[in-house]
């Protein structure tokens, strides 16, 4: 899969993306913002043991965000099951020096066409810490709405932290027989 915008490329990963993902995320303030599961600091192995799992996924749902020729962050989404099947969770790092840009805000409209488009997905939600404002403000300026605070519903380092749930419908959904 690749995905051309003006300021970034989302596209498939490749083996050869392990010098740059550890680069742009290994950096404490690229970890602050995210899960656990994204360790700091970030190592070859790190990088090694993530591509392995990206690219041998037999439904890719996580990709590189591309910039000047190089894997500088990553972007993805998780499905939900069951009843919730056509709704994933959305997610997204960019490394530091990129900054700013606009890069984060094209690459969650590409990956949220994509997703709505080929994959049929009717919701995509994301869940940032609600102080990351960097990050509400990417998704606000790619159509996604404040739907809520959960307050207190994450603990990163010890620190009891508010999220805020951030969703965008497909209305061209189309229910599959």
């Amino acid at each position: 899969m690749r995905l051309q915008g003006t300021r970034c490329i989302v596209r498939d990963w490749r083996m050869s993306d392990a010098p740059g993902l550890v680069r742009h995320g290994n950096n404490p303030e690229v970890a602050r913002q995210l899960r656990d599961r994204f360790p700091h600091p970030y190592t070859r192995q790190d990088a090694q043991r993530f591509l392995a799992f990206a690219v041998g996924a037999d439904e890719p749902t996580n990709f590189a965000i591309e910039v000047d020729g190089e894997a500088a962050g990553a972007i993805g989404y998780v499905r939900s099951a069951d009843v919730e099947r056509y709704s994933a969770e959305i997610g997204y790092w960019l490394g530091e020096s990129h900054w700013g840009r606009g890069i984060v805000t094209e690459a969650v409209r590409l990956l949220t066409d994509y997703a709505f488009d080929a994959v049929n997905l009717l919701r995509l939600f994301a869940l940032p810490f609600a102080d990351n404002t960097a990050s509400t403000r990417v998704l606000e300026k790619a159509g996604y709405v404040l739907e809520g605070i959960l307050r207190k519903s994450a603990v990163k380092h010890g620190v009891p932290r508010d999220q805020a749930i951030y969703a965008r419908v497909n209305d061209r959904w189309k229910v599959e027989r």
